[in-house]
């Protein structure tokens, strides 16, 4: 028996099916398949429920799967403590909000890999509700998004930035006063759903502004583009590291106390991967230019 057969187990368990468990290990939805019924025949047991189209663990696979991740947890960690630095090869699957992907994220991963040539980094984009179920089921070894309503016991934040709100206008808008723009020019929404959209929503309750909404985006590279000509303005969080679209545009702050999202890495507790993940929080510090002021992570 191998690691790999077990770990395109586990892959199965955590994503729910062999398709989206071939995109975890990067094999094809066929030697998913048969890796499963060649790990089948080495136990000689039946691990699988085939009476449906898309194969289920049955009772028996649902049994192995603590086992299995048992085993992996002990092969991924038998190198830490004998020689130094020992997970800082392999892969890393990282999943990132869209928003982190133009800027934070590539230059956060040159930073590493020009230090650990050997990692294998895989980058997945995603909403922040979606990365956090993928990376409770281990199908993510860590996440960079917004700071949840609530983190569960056996994950880990890593706070990395905080990115304070603004205005956002084209560089032909020239006026200064961002109640005075948000109440004469078109207003764009980010979704209402994320992080950033309920604290927008939150500042102009809180400051009586009533705008004039005429598009809703669910992303804020869409929402910037946008901007970019000219359609509306926008309260957004200033990008610690912005790509080229968002860093055309103006700028303006919405004063001393302007509320601000907060970035960080979420991982799993009892991941083996902790000593690489840890190197990568502090390489996204280094990028986003706040290192010194962040506080310690939550949830450690």
């Amino acid at each position: 028996m191998s690691i790999t057969l077990l770990r395109t187990l586990v892959a199965v368990a955590d994503r729910g099916s062999f398709a989206s468990a071939a995109d975890q290990v990067c094999v094809t939805h066929a030697a998913v398949g048969q890796q499963m019924k060649r790990l089948e025949s080495q136990l000689r047991v039946d691990l699988f429920d085939r009476s449906q189209k898309s194969p289920q663990l049955n009772a028996t696979g649902w049994a192995l799967i603590p086992k299995a991740r048992d085993v992996l947890h002990a092969y991924d960690t038998m190198l830490e403590g004998v020689v130094g630095e020992a997970r800082l090869y392999g892969e890393l699957s990282l999943g990132a909000m869209p928003s982190t992907i133009g800027g934070l994220v590539p230059q956060s991963i040159k930073r590493l890999i020009r230090t650990f040539p050997d990692l294998h980094i895989r980058v997945v984009p995603g909403l922040a509700d979606d990365l956090i179920e993928q990376v409770e089921r281990s199908g993510l070894d860590t996440a960079i998004l917004s700071v949840p309503d609530s983190i569960p016991h056996q994950l880990t934040w890593h706070l990395v930035a905080k990115e304070p709100l603004v205005l956002i206008t084209a560089p032909d808008i020239h006026e200064t006063d961002p109640v005075e723009i948000l109440q004469t020019h078109p207003f764009i929404r980010h979704a209402r759903q994320t992080a950033a959209g309920k604290l927008v929503d939150q500042w102009l309750s809180e400051k009586n502004i009533t705008v004039r909404p005429t598009m809703e985006m669910d992303s804020l590279e869409t929402l910037a583009n946008m901007v970019s000509y000219n359609l509306g303005v926008s309260v957004v969080p200033n990008l610690c590291v912005p790509d080229p679209t968002f860093e055309r545009l103006r700028k303006i702050p919405l004063g001393p106390h302007a509320p601000f999202r907060e970035l960080g890495l979420l991982t799993r507790a009892d991941s083996p991967k902790t000593k690489l993940i840890e190197r990568l929080v502090e390489e996204v510090r280094q990028t986003s230019g706040q290192a010194p002021h962040l506080n310690p992570p939550l949830g450690d």
